[in-house]
């Protein structure tokens, strides 16, 4: 059935108000902070092929859009025989639902929305919850090695059936986990947003018509693959390739490696993701099945919509992309390979299409974003025994500046749309203090136009006992790096006790005991700039001074700009101005320099090679094995400090060796 333009201009507008109002009733009736507060969830409405169709723009998660539903339901059906009316499909398992589920914590529901006995479209919607169970409270820990350390795995089952909720299901959720009432509070909201979105599809089926809306799906689909080709075809054809580095895996001071190919032609794109690491014996791997899932895929999306505000959003935008994932590698791993922390290789994914894309675009892409979001939770013991389970804040930090503006200060909407929790509510659920919480000085990178501040945390812990983790830390060592010259921004740092004869700085943590008076600091990473610092206008400087965004002596160290009262001191200006060098190019920072220069892109690219054609139980202790090695030849400082030439030689002499014997 041919749909009018006008209807399908119209239609789009009305199912992904249906998606928001189902958003906004799952937001109002949540349980936790994660769901009132910070929004970690989404909704959407599913075609009969399972691809979302009607997708909110501005609440919840905004990077699942290429999800897709279709395979649980396949699973449901096969395993358990047809639906009706009523049933309500819950998963959580990241290889059962094929990427659906991309960590356990994260509950996802399926309706199918029936009319006269015919089932004719589905809606979805998905909640990061307190706890699934696993090691840890909370369920995720970047040490864990195996999915089965991380919790309750749900294979697609029906949670309803005919509207009556599954009593066996209800009690194999609220056994395994630390915060059953608040997990149950959580899913009743999520199907009281289906509820909301199967009565808005029935009004529309009778506004419509059945046949029309069983027709929009598709229409309102190619319309958008139709606007993503469009704005593809003014892309410069050719094969653009880029990589860049998690700092560890958790585990061992070794970086993890992301690499991508970018080759676009005729209004099309393909990812090829050869070159990146194979999967981690720790939880950032990214369970995408082979598929052109929606952690590998968000930076295609978002610039297709930033060069053309009126693509609708669906997953149509996608249809032009494909993409190859080596399997057995850290973007698709094989069963039983630990996902929890996903999200910090997923951040890393969006920086090298960023930096892919960028060398098609320069003008049009910006420096690197922060590169991580940590989601800090605190897990406090209740008198009565037990533990409170909340999450403080995920806190993320700035985005990169790119030609003709500066980055955005303390927000990163890159792979999400995480909001703030408020000081207020986070006192009143837990038992901290938030001594400060605001944006961190002279952290955004350098540039003509500078990079985004990042944030500092810092709170005193009230109850003995209690347990600080803090998911996904990243940037800590690899800069975010700067663009055409601009500079990288600032790593981050977590701090315990700072000031005080206690304190203690810390790298990644996995579960942080803490006692009453103790305080904790997190500082976030500063984004990447863009441009010759030394071109920066000395007025933006100032401005940049008095707003607390740059310090007087970052302004004179990183941009040559003097000081004087509270005024430019146009001499002295000028004369650092002249003094200083100019650049170009990415600027990845010392760190990512020095380690290029041992381990180079090239060799990366044969080492990864050889390890993915090993058997995957010899290929992590091989990768192992053979790092340590090269590393015995560098200090332990190595690559926060520069190592000698004659250690460098050596190192990759050994390197070299090493590559001619896999």
């Amino acid at each position: 059935m041919n749909i009018d333009p006008v209807l399908l201009e119209i239609l789009g507008n009305k199912v992904a108000s249906v998606t928001e109002e189902m958003c906004l009733t799952l937001q109002r009736t949540g349980r936790t902070l994660y769901v009132k507060e910070t929004a970690d969830f989404a909704c959407a409405l599913a075609g009969l092929d399972g691809r979302f169709y009607a997708y909110p723009r501005s609440i919840g998660v905004s990077g699942f859009v290429g999800l897709e539903c279709l395979p649980a339901i396949q699973s449901v059906v096969e395993t358990q025989g047809a639906l009706e009316p009523g049933d309500v499909i819950l998963t959580n398992d990241p290889y059962r639902s094929t990427g659906l589920a991309t960590h356990l914590p994260d509950l996802h529901v399926i309706e199918p929305f029936f009319h006269d006995g015919q089932i004719i479209a589905y809606g979805w919607c998905f909640v990061h919850c307190s706890d699934v169970g696993g090691r840890v409270a909370s369920s995720i820990s970047p040490l864990n090695t195996e999915i089965f350390q991380e919790g309750l795995r749900i294979p697609p089952v029906k949670l309803m059936r005919k509207g009556e909720m599954a009593p066996e299901v209800k009690l194999f959720l609220d056994a395994n986990s630390r915060t059953p009432e608040a997990n149950m509070g959580d899913i009743r909201a999520m199907l009281a947003a289906l509820s909301t979105g199967r009565r808005r599809v029935a009004q529309l089926v009778g506004q419509h018509g059945v046949e029309t809306l069983k027709s929009a799906p598709e229409a309102l689909m190619s319309y958008a693959a139709g606007k993503a080709e469009a704005v593809l075809r003014t892309f410069p054809a050719g094969s653009y390739r880029f990589s860049d580095y998690l700092d560890d895996d958790a585990a061992s001071r070794i970086p993890v490696r992301l690499a991508v190919t970018v080759e676009i032609a005729d209004g099309k794109v393909h990812l090829d993701f050869t070159g990146s690491d194979p999967q981690v014996a720790t939880a950032m791997n990214i369970p995408s099945c082979g598929r052109p899932h929606a952690w590998l895929t968000l930076r295609m999306l978002a610039l297709v919509q930033t060069l053309d505000h009126s693509a609708p959003l669906n997953a149509g935008l996608l249809r032009p992309l494909s993409i190859y994932t080596p399997l057995g590698s850290l973007v698709n791993p094989e069963e039983p390979a630990a996902t929890g922390v996903r999200h910090a290789a997923a951040i890393r994914v969006n920086d090298i299409l960023n930096g892919a894309f960028g060398l098609a675009l320069p003008d049009v892409l910006p420096a690197a974003a922060s590169g991580t979001v940590i989601p800090i939770v605190m897990s406090e013991p209740k008198a009565t025994g037990g533990r409170i389970v909340q999450v403080i804040e995920p806190l993320i930090g700035g985005t990169g500046a790119r030609r003709g503006h500066d980055g955005v200060d303390g927000r990163d909407s890159g792979i999400s749309n995480l909001a703030n929790n408020p000081v207020e509510t986070v006192e009143a659920e837990l038992g901290v203090e938030v001594l400060h919480y605001g944006l961190r000085p002279d952290s955004g990178g350098a540039g003509q136009w500078r990079g985004g501040c990042g944030m500092e945390l810092s709170f005193k812990v009230l109850t003995d006992g209690s347990h600080v983790l803090g998911r996904g830390m990243e940037r800590l060592m690899f800069r975010p790096w700067g663009q055409a010259g601009g500079q990288p921004g600032q790593p981050g740092s977590l701090v315990i006790n700072e000031g005080a004869p206690r304190e203690r700085r810390l790298g990644k943590i996995d579960i942080l005991e803490v006692q009453a008076g103790d305080t904790v600091t997190f500082r976030t990473p500063g984004a990447g700039g863009f441009g010759n610092p030394m071109q920066r206008a000395a007025e933006a400087v100032l401005a940049d001074v008095q707003a607390g965004f740059v310090t007087a002596q970052a302004a004179r160290r990183d941009y040559g700009v003097a000081l004087s009262d509270g005024k430019i001191d146009l001499e002295a200006t000028t004369e650092l101005r002249q003094a200083a060098g100019s650049g170009e190019g990415t600027v990845f920072g010392p760190e990512r320099d020095a380690w290029d220069g041992i381990f180079s892109p090239t060799a990366m690219d044969r080492l990864n090679a050889a390890l993915l054609a090993l058997p995957l139980s010899q290929r992590q202790a091989r990768r192992r094995e053979i790092f340590e090695t090269v590393l015995a030849e560098l200090p332990s400082s190595f690559p926060r400090n520069a190592v000698s030439q004659a250690q460098a030689e050596t190192a990759r002499k050994k390197l070299t060796t090493l590559l001619e014997t896999l």
